[in-house]
């Protein structure tokens, strides 16, 4: 029997883009694989992305939150509802090619192959051109190189966690894949329990593929699969939002994953050096919002530090 796939799609917002990310599903090469359901989890979304779904000819399901519950948790939602032996899941703005999937899972399927615990695919954007998705794990150094703004100067593997000084042309194992197509074995899913739901949105994947790695499991990236990935998705008209909770994914996972001296240096140095470092950038771009949206990014930030606290267990 092909082995069990069930598609695991965040929605908040997505409008046409979900759409479309659903209709390059349908159309997907199913030759190596057997769909079992394509789960779609709402977070509370307004602006009626969900209508005429039914059109689209493939096994939906529909999880609707009343609330935006944040992306590790809606992804938990859906997985606990999932029988399938492998769990993707996909972002609402990606249109991934007919044979990307068969791709995927072909590879996992290989008894060589028999180690990787998850497959990330080659994301392209409206130009064709080649997203830089892959990631190594934080490190404290690296942590520091992105307060002090090193990172937007020099781009290496000692001074960003992302991979951007690698051109995502051939196939390799790496640390981490964006979870924007996120393909992993639901064994390890549920031995992990799943994304940790501290996370509201960001780094909850990076943390997720740490300890898949810890297990002894190795993640892979294929060059020779490919989906169109629009970036930003449905947050990138809230900026300011996406900063706040970017910065306070990371100082979360410093706590996880850091000792307690690195973790409250880190924390003291984003709150205090690093919003500088970043208005200053934005002056020599002669950005007056991106000023703004720090400003506004950084005071959410401060706002919720009595429940960042009590999240990282400090």
């Amino acid at each position: 029997m092909l082995p069990s796939i069930d598609i695991i799609i965040i929605n908040w917002n997505s409008s046409i883009q979900l759409r479309e990310c659903l209709e390059a599903v349908a159309s997907a090469d199913r030759q190596e694989f057997r769909l079992d359901k394509v789960i779609i989890v709402d977070n509370a979304s307004t602006d009626r992305s969900l209508e005429g779904l039914e059109q689209i000819v493939l096994p939906i399901e529909i999880i609707r939150n009343a609330k935006n519950n944040g992306f590790g948790a809606a992804c938990n939602q859906g997985a606990a509802i999932s029988t399938a032996d492998y769990l993707l899941f996909l972002n609402p703005d990606t249109k991934t090619a007919s044979d990307a999937i068969d791709r995927a899972v072909s590879f996992m399927e290989k008894p060589d192959r028999q180690q990787v615990g998850v497959v990330g695919i080659q994301l392209v954007d409206s130009h064709g051109k080649i997203q830089r998705s892959c990631a190594r794990f934080l490190t404290p150094s690296t942590l520091w190189c992105s307060i002090l703004g090193i990172d937007k100067l020099i781009k290496n593997k000692s001074t960003s966690y992302m991979m951007t000084e690698w051109d995502h042309n051939n196939t390799q194992p790496v640390d981490h894949v964006m979870g924007a197509f996120y393909l992993i074995r639901s064994e390890i899913f549920r031995s992990l329990k799943g994304f940790d739901e501290s996370f509201f949105v960001y780094f909850e994947d990076l943390d997720l593929s740490y300890r898949v790695k810890k297990l002894g499991w190795l993640s892979y990236y294929l060059a020779d699969a490919r989906s169109f990935h629009k970036g930003g998705g449905t947050s990138e008209n809230i900026k300011a939002t996406r900063l706040f909770y970017s910065l306070r994914s990371r100082i979360l996972y410093g706590y996880k994953h850091f000792n307690p001296i690195q973790a409250n240096l880190m924390m003291l140095a984003s709150l205090s050096i690093e919003p500088f470092t970043r208005i200053v950038f934005a002056l020599l771009k002669l950005s007056g919002s991106q000023v703004k949206e720090t400003i506004l990014g950084y005071a959410q930030l401060f706002a919720n530090l009595p429940e960042i606290y009590k999240s990282s267990g400090s």
